[in-house]
């Protein structure tokens, strides 16, 4: 197994969703998961940025697309929440 730094982080997070869920249930709104996920990384001392604007990178050019990430952590790790009964093709990424 990769005990890699970007490994170790994506665990945490991880670990820290499934305790989100675990809490509060399924069925609530995209909102209220990701405003509680951000509590739980900022309590276990890890940076993230909500709402983060993200450019493309087009044939060497940098564009505004309109896309905002729902969390980056540490730099290293963007968030796409879903709040959905089942992950979808679509929703893949």
């Amino acid at each position: 197994m990769n005990d890699s730094p970007d490994n170790e982080l994506t665990d945490r997070i991880i670990g820290l969703a499934i305790q989100v869920h675990r809490h509060l249930g399924p069925g609530l709104l995209e909102k209220v998961y990701q405003t509680c996920l951000c509590h739980e990384l900022a309590e276990a001392g890890i940076q993230f940025e909500r709402q983060m604007p993200l450019p493309v990178r087009y044939h060497g050019t940098i564009l505004e697309c309109g896309y905002i990430a729902d969390d980056v952590v540490d730099k290293r790790v963007i968030l796409e929440l879903k709040s959905v009964e089942r992950v979808l093709p679509l929703h893949e990424a």
